[in-house]
């Protein structure tokens, strides 16, 4: 029997909505970002943005600002430990950190 493409599309749509209906989004916020810890890390990585932005220093478009020494690995604000990357490889080079991290808990 010979699928169309209409017919596959739905298909394929149908499957990823099944497997994003089964995902508990507020449980997952709740297990990793709404601790007391999450909120403060959280807090200090924005404070940064929040000083450049007082002193005149823009955020090229399609880049965020990537702290050297990561904050919850005892880095800080300070100038020398930031810098801007592109946004893909910021958030790859996070993940990446945040799956080893949970793979070695095993939490992951």
């Amino acid at each position: 029997m010979k699928i169309t493409r209409r017919q596959l599309r739905r298909i394929i749509q149908e499957s990823l909505q099944a497997i994003y209906e089964k995902v508990d989004y507020k449980k997952a916020y709740k297990k990793y970002h709404s601790s007391k810890k999450a909120k403060k890390e959280r807090a200090q990585r924005n404070r940064i943005g929040r000083e450049l932005e007082e002193l005149g220093i823009e955020v090229p478009d399609g880049y965020e600002i990537d702290h050297i020494a990561p904050i919850n690995q005892g880095g800080t604000n300070d100038h020398d430990n930031i810098r801007f990357l592109p946004l893909g490889y910021n958030r790859k080079l996070g993940q990446k950190i945040t799956t080893r991290k949970r793979k070695k808990n095993g939490t992951y």
